[in-house]
């Protein structure tokens, strides 16, 4: 019986034979809407027919599971007795690769992203924290992950401590079908900058815009990060003592308090996928810059940061941890409590900018009660 399959469109595309077409073909279905490739049918529609035994049929679905990650429905149908290999594919939540490169459907072509294709894709179809990589799980630093769990767990958020490395980070949902996320080996990794050179923060102390007379790259996992760098800016700024009811209290050039919230929400919501730039805070005489490469999330303007707002972020899984954690609250509470802290040392109101494509917080010290 003659067959009407239509003509190729964007969810719908004949191969005459199996080549690397096919897989980038998958890819592009991956990423776009889903979609119906069969082999064996010319561009023309015309049925060529395949001979494939079940080995064959094997190979090509243990290829497309190694090289896209995907596991589309595969069929071998008869067509004009001649076999046809259907091979189905759902859109897929996180963007395909093949060979290292990204596809998309654009009408009945298969076309390469470019670069400003792939940065809008990612951005608005993924989070970077929850790509899988070829990781090890030997990657990942136990002392650190301990660490965290104990913390975790006595402060209530997790009903879990002592557990293999594996089923951890499983249960914490950083782990898919066993694979590694790039959020596990930021927020646990023994060397996270292995794969992520740019991922780490540029501290320096500044006499005037050149003359920098202190500078520190903070680097390791995010843990290790703000442990090292809440010390390090300590050491950058300078306190004065006051006595009250005969103890000492510590006044610093700006309240530690804003100065952990600003450092908590670089390393939490800075985009990673901006590789070639790194996360910087510039200590002057009288006011410190924090740079962060990530912008205000999509729906969230710099007016509405000093109300009432729902706390958003582009990386929900390092989010989730630091809250485990006890280091955040879920609920957009940062910005008050460094403006609060601000108040109660009656320093400047500190300002936010988005500037340099990422995104600024100024802090300003009152030199007259200097």
């Amino acid at each position: 019986m003659p067959y009407n399959l239509g003509i190729e469109s964007q969810t719908l595309e004949f191969k005459e034979k199996i080549n690397d077409g096919v897989y980038k073909t998958l890819s592009a279905f991956s990423n776009t809407e889903g979609g119906i490739l069969y082999i064996g049918i010319d561009d023309n529609s015309k049925i060529k027919g395949l001979n494939l035994n079940t080995k064959d049929i094997e190979s090509i679905i243990n290829k497309i599971i190694d090289s896209l990650g995907i596991h589309p429905e595969i069929n071998l149908i008869t067509m004009e007795e001649k076999e046809i290999l259907k091979i189905s594919v759902s859109k897929s939540f996180i963007p395909i690769s093949f060979s290292g490169k990204y596809y998309k459907r654009l009408g009945n072509t298969t076309r390469e992203m470019n670069i400003e294709e792939l940065k809008s894709f990612f951005n608005k179809n993924t989070n970077w924290d929850g790509l899988i990589g070829n990781y090890n799980i030997n990657e990942i630093d136990e002392d650190t992950l301990q660490k965290f769990l104990n913390k975790a767990f006595n402060s209530g958020r997790i009903n879990f401590k002592e557990e293999n490395i594996f089923n951890s980070l499983t249960r914490l949902k950083l782990m898919v079908d066993g694979k590694l996320t790039n959020a596990s080996i930021m927020l646990f990794g023994k060397n996270p900058q292995k794969y992520f050179i740019n991922a780490v923060m540029r501290l320096g102390r500044f006499k005037d815009e050149i003359t920098i007379i202190g500078d520190k790259l903070v680097e390791g996992n995010l843990f290790n990060q703000f442990e090292i760098l809440q010390e390090q800016v300590k050491q950058f700024i300078n306190v004065k003592y006051k006595i009250e009811t005969f103890e000492r209290k510590e006044i610093w050039d700006y309240p530690l308090t804003a100065i952990r919230e600003v450092l908590l929400n670089s390393l939490i919501h800075r985009d990673y996928f901006k590789y070639n730039i790194q996360t910087q805070v510039k200590i002057f005489e009288d006011f410190i810059w924090f740079y962060n490469t990530g912008g205000l999330v999509e729906g969230l303007t710099l007016n509405q940061l000093k109300t009432i707002h729902p706390s958003r972020t582009r990386n929900p899984l390092i989010m989730n941890i630091f809250y485990l954690a006890g280091y955040v609250e879920e609920y957009g509470s940062g910005i008050g409590r460094i403006i609060n802290a601000f108040k109660e040392q009656n320093l400047p109101e500190h300002e936010f900018k988005e500037e340099f494509d990422g995104f600024s917080v100024y802090f300003r010290k009152d030199s007259f009660n200097r």
